[in-house]
């Protein structure tokens, strides 16, 4: 291949292709690319590299440039990349020789070479691996250098450059294992050698080889042996480049050959290097440290060597300054916590004297303090005798008064680990050996700012934050035992705490009542937030957070209820009747929401509050009255929502009635009048659905979860009308994909039977549902019965004898509706509609966009933009709730002046393939539908966007057409039904749907469970002809083009051997035997309970007889089509030279005045 010539590139050429390449632009990069190829890139870089007038700074990056796009420049074709590999070998020995000189050539940019030039050879050679195997000729060159650069101990002027290397060989030792293992001896005496500070990288490199010798039990001659050169390299025999051979025919990987132990000689050997390098821990960093434990520890346990060892050594660190130190210690006793038996004190007070420690940075206190707790909870479960040495040590967790709010949070998290330890220890032997009570008590104390700071301050968060903690003490969110919250209410520490509370509850300003309220037998913390309320109501939005975060909780619910009821019975009776009782209605909400509380007492208070609003308005109350009422109202509404109509009727009706009567604010009035007359006409079932709908009902907020509880909505910004009045006329959401027959007509008459308190829409024509008898009638709701024809008289029917044809039609059909999901109960089968969404610009920009005179011509023939789109649906017909569609941002269509790609073109594509969107054609949008029934719609389209200048664009757009063959699915396929076995599948269950939906009666009384167990269903079919007069080949293409997916079989072996042929209908069953269709079996019977079937000639069956005379009988097409939700669509499509006659058989009879269309459709195309 012949390559451009080089041009040599300027400083301010290369600083404009680094730019290029790392803003990420696919443009600005092809620019380079196109007339560098890489290898020339390469050559110029290198030869960049060795002038002495290029910047020495601008040399470093690009070194930075070449390794981080290595994989983008240099991964291109393995011969491309096997020469950048020699080039890279042949740069970095002239860098290394080149003299330094400060200005031209540094030992940085020695460095940053050696580094960048072994990164973009595991890069490069990752690519290799995987293609063709690596020439081990230039991985030998690089490793030649790298040992001998690190060959030169205690010269100091290169001491870094060395250390650089001795990491770059440690990346290429862990990239391919044991590498160095024959040079080991080399390594060794090296790091003998070496007293500069880059002994830390000769040690951490020599510990690599050690490491990765002992892992593979690599048998070396010896680890001392210098007997191997160092110097040419040569690649050990047992190190293989994986890949694949020059020649291709085999295979060859990363290869070790390993042995099944190591000889006792190299054990020895290894265990004097563990020794020696065991020695050297003062010459290494902290991170150095990090690395040498991460690896020593694991060695350890290999080798067998003593644990005690490496305590002796390493844990002195623990009393150093340096986090990673301690970290290290903490590590070797999570690895070996038998060595340090007894010690764990030790660690544990040295721990906690760090956290003290002011002059510490608080990230260090933080990270101490977390050790400490995850140390406290391995200890305590390993060793159950040691939890009295940690229940000791909780006086030392209490927080400080000037600590920063994080340390108290996590110190507070320590104690109540501390007590739950404690209360577990008192449980088990029965002595108290620290009071509970003081961690609870003396804890909060550091966070008692709360009583005062406003809710939303942080102290107050960690103040309940811990408040919880204590509550549900040492129950876990895992459990799912449903006694744990007897457990943990039963606990010791629970029991403490209602004994401090207690004493708590006397020094609060309403200490009577507080008093009074203590004295039933009732959880202590509910009674300190009674007595709190009285005197801070800001704190309710905080206790009511407190109370949803256990309610919400599976294992602690029962103690949001405890609260609750507390609430109910000491709270309610003593609130002050003024307006500041409106701060107290988030806490009414929940009450009214919880069915185990009692509504009664609520019910009281809300009276006489609505009492107190009657008789304190004046002139002066301004809207105080219609707020206060309308959050009475909304509260009764909560109320209405949850509990049963029977416990609340009488309290609820005199409210409401006295309301109605006396309430200054008319809004109210009404209603309260509204309510009353649904609570005493509509039974409390509807009643709750009714109130469920929607978001709020008209002059009632709804009731919030944040502090605020009465919400204003802010104002919307205004429309204007005019500029949304014909929006659709410039704004077109299209099909993607025609449909066949433009329906203008659907089939909607209202069904005996109607549930239309559980739907919000009126359906379509359904079959007769079945009725239950009265002694069934308890499981009425939870049984649903496809619709068939006839009215099924009872759901279950005597004992039957079915002989093994109609046993195995039963079984497959019992397999096949177990697979069919109750759109009732789960997420039922949905259809995709793709379609066009696209605006015209030029009535786009004369109705939204403004022309100011400051803009120029280019700016007003750009093409606009609506941001933010939002696409709703809805639809009179049964589809569901159907999602919105967001498109982030949508250009216009290009002006009239300017051309667009066509939309389409001649070509031949199967149905169903979306179309291919260019620069201003559009944007793809998909309107899922879950449809409840097999019926075409509408699907009204309302637009919500943004214009560049930020008007708001709202209005409706033309509605989309959905047609009968959108319905038309595959049927759902079993999962126990291999992928090999699935046509012969389909052919039988085609054949069980084909006799259901027959006239045989046989299965026509059989119910199928659906998905899940949580409904069935009953097949009442019908049937149906239709005569085609259309050639043959006109009829199989009309098949291959629309039919092709749902075709299950074909008979006949004149057809068999047209359609293999053609190549469009695969994986069906191929018959070719030509069926008789003077079969009775496969000729159309009308059955008796059938529907009727109107003849307008005497002659008609004799028509279609005579059609086929003289005619040959090419064969037959089986189609099954799934209509969901559950429904079937059969056609046997007999085809003859001159026309096709297709029999029909479906189980929902009101699809066939669709299919008619659509048969005339398809075949008139």
């Amino acid at each position: 291949m012949e390559r451009p010539p080089k041009k040599n590139l300027s400083s301010q050429e290369w600083e404009s292709l680094m730019e290029d390449f790392q803003r990420g632009s696919s443009g600005k990069r092809e620019k380079w690319t196109s007339s560098l190829p890489p290898l020339s890139l390469l050559d110029l870089s290198l030869s960049s590299l060795l002038k002495k007038d290029f910047p020495l700074s601008l040399k470093l990056h690009l070194l930075v440039f070449l390794d981080d796009f290595a994989d983008t420049l240099f991964i291109s074709s393995p011969e491309d990349s096997d020469e950048v590999l020699s080039k890279l070998v042949i740069g970095v020995e002239a860098v290394i020789q080149s003299p330094v000189d400060g200005v031209s050539v540094s030992y940085a940019l020695k460095e940053q070479m050696l580094v960048s030039v072994t990164s973009i050879f595991m890069t490069v050679t990752d690519f290799l691996r995987v293609r063709v195997r690596v020439r081990v000729s230039q991985l030998e060159a690089l490793v030649a250098i790298l040992l001998t650069i690190v060959n030169r101990p205690n010269h100091g002027m290169d001491r870094q450059t060395r250390a650089v290397t001795c990491e770059c060989l440690r990346e290429l030792e862990r990239e391919y294992p044991c590498l160095l293992a024959e040079v080991v001896g080399h390594l060794w005496g090296l790091c003998q050698n070496e007293r500069t500070h880059a002994c830390q990288s000769y040690l951490l490199l020599l510990l690599e080889v050690i490491q990765h010798i002992v892992a593979c039990k690599l048998n070396v001659n010896s680890v001392f042996s210098t007997g191997v050169p160092l110097v040419p390299f040569n690649i050990p025999q047992w190190v293989k480049i994986g890949g694949v051979d020059e020649d291709g025919d085999d295979e060859v990987y990363l290869k070790l050959h390993l042995e099944a132990e190591l000889s006792g000689s190299n054990l020895k050997e290894l265990k004097r290097v563990m020794a020696f390098l065991l020695e050297w821990p003062q010459v290494l960093t902290s991170c150095g440290m990090m690395e040498f434990m991460s690896v020593v520890m694991p060695l350890a346990v290999a080798l067998e060597l003593q644990p005690s060892l490496l305590k002796v050594q390493f844990f002195g660190l623990l009393y150093n300054y340096d986090p990673l130190l301690w970290h290290v210690v903490l590590m070797l006793y999570s690895q070996f916590p038998d060595t340090f038996g007894g010690q764990e004190g030790e660690i544990f007070r040295r721990l906690m004297l760090i956290s003290k420690e002011g002059q510490q940075p608080l990230i260090f206190r933080l990270l101490v303090l977390h050790w400490l707790m995850g140390l406290v909870e391995l200890v305590s479960k390993r060793d159950v005798e040691k939890r009295t040495l940690i229940a000791g040590m909780g006086s030392s967790f209490y927080p400080n008064v000037y600590d920063a709010l994080a340390l108290k949070s996590v110190k507070l998290d320590l104690l109540v680990l501390c007590s739950v330890l404690v209360d577990a220890a008192e449980s088990c032997d029965g002595s108290s050996r620290v009071s509970a009570l003081k961690y609870f008590e003396d804890g909060l104390v550091c966070v008692s700012a709360f009583k005062w700071l406003p809710p939303w301050s942080t102290e107050t968060a960690v103040a309940f934050r811990t408040i919880h903690k204590f509550l549900i003490g040492a129950s876990s969110h895992s459990d799912d035992v449903p006694s744990a919250t007897k457990v943990v209410m039963a606990s010791a520490i629970f029991h403490a705490i209602q004994a401090s509370l207690s004493i708590r509850l006397l020094s609060h300003r309403f200490a009577k009542p507080a008093m009074e309220a203590l004295s039933g037998n009732r959880n202590t913390v509910t009674r300190l937030r009674v007595a709190s309320w009285n005197r801070e109501p800001k704190l309710v939005p905080v206790v009511g957070s407190l109370i949803d975060r256990l309610l919400l909780c599976k294992m602690h619910c029962c103690l949001g209820e405890n609260l609750l009821q507390i609430f109910d019975e000491r709270l309610l009776p003593k609130v002050v009747m003024n307006y500041m009782l409106s701060s107290y209605f988030l806490i009414f909400d929940k009450i009214g929401k919880n069915v185990t509380v009692p509504p009664q007492r609520l019910l009281e208070l809300l009276t006489k509050y609505a009492i107190f609003l009657v008789e304190k308005h004046g002139p002066n109350t301004g809207l105080k009255s219609w707020c206060q009422g309308t959050n009475v109202l909304a509260v009764c509404r909560t109320m209405l929502m949850h509990h049963h109509s029977s416990r609340l009727f009488m309290g609820l009706s005199r409210l409401f009635a006295f309301t109605s009567l006396y309430f200054p604010d008319v809004e109210v009035r009404d209603s309260a009048r509204i309510y009353l007359r649904m609570l005493i006409c509509i039974p409390g079932k509807k009643l709750r659905h009714i109130l469920n709908l929607g978001d709020k009902v008209v002059g009632i907020s709804p009731s919030p979860d944040t502090s605020s509880f009465f919400n204003v909505q802010s104002p919307r910004m205004s429309q204007e009308l005019k500029k949304s009045r014909n929006i659709s006329s410039y704004i077109h959401l299209e099909r993607a994909i025609p449909l066949i027959v433009k329906q203008s007509w659907s089939l909607a008459l209202p069904a005996l039977g109607f549930d239309a308190e559980k739907y919000g829409y009126i359906e379509g024509t359904k079959d007769s549902e079945p009725q239950m008898s009265g002694k069934d009638s308890n499981f009425d709701n939870n049984i649903e019965i496809i619709p068939g024809i006839k009215r099924i008289e009872q759901p279950q029917e005597p004992l039957r004898v079915m002989d093994s044809k109609i046993s195995e039609i039963v079984d497959i059909l019992r397999m096949h509706f177990s697979c069919i999901p109750h759109y009732r109960h789960m997420s039922g089968l949905k259809i995709n509609i793709p379609c066009t969404l696209r605006f015209q610009s030029e009535p786009f920009i004369r109705i939204w966009c403004s022309d100011p005179p400051g803009r120029s011509a280019e700016e007003l023939k750009a093409v606009p933009t609506m941001y933010a789109i939002v696409l709703k649906f809805s639809s009179s017909a049964p589809y569901g709730s159907i999602p919105s569609y967001r498109i982030p941002f949508l250009h216009g269509e290009p002006f009239s002046g300017e051309s667009l790609l066509p939309h389409g073109s001649m070509d031949i594509v199967p149905v169903g393939t979306p179309p291919i969107l260019t620069l201003g054609s559009g944007s793809l949008v998909t309107i899922e539908l879950e449809p409840r029934e097999p019926v075409p719609g509408i699907v009204d389209v309302s637009i919500d966007a943004n214009a560049d200048n930020g008007q708001v664009i709202r209005g409706k757009l033309q509605g989309v057409a959905v047609g009968i063959e959108d319905m038309f699915l595959k049927a759902v396929r079993p999962t126990e039904i291999p992928e090999d076995e699935l046509p012969e599948y389909y052919s039988h269950l085609f054949d069980a749907l084909w006799e259901a939906c027959g006239s045989s009666s046989n299965t026509g009384r059989e119910m199928f469970s659906l998905k899940g167990g949580k409904g069935f269903a009953a097949i009442y079919g019908t049937q149906s002809v239709k005569l085609l007069e259309v050639p043959a080949n006109f009829a199989i293409r009309v098949v291959e083009q629309y039919l092709a997916d749902f075709v299950v079989s074909v008979i006949g072996t004149s057809l068999v051997e047209i359609v293999k042929d053609g190549g469009f209908i695969k994986e069906v069953t191929w018959i070719d035997v030509v069926s008789d269709s003077s079969d009775e079996s496969k000729s159309i019977t009308v059955s008796d309970g059938g529907p009727l079937c109107l003849t307008y000639f005497d002659n008609e069956d004799d028509k279609y007889r005579r059609a086929n005379i003289g005619k040959t009988n090419m064969g037959c097409f089986l189609v099954l089509i799934f209509l969901p939700p559950r429904y079937h669509l059969l056609f046997r499509m007999e085809v003859s030279d001159v026309s096709t006659l297709v029999r029909i058989r479906t189980d929902h009879w009101p699809c066939l005045a669709y299919v008619d269309d659509l048969l005339e459709a398809l075949f008139s195309l």
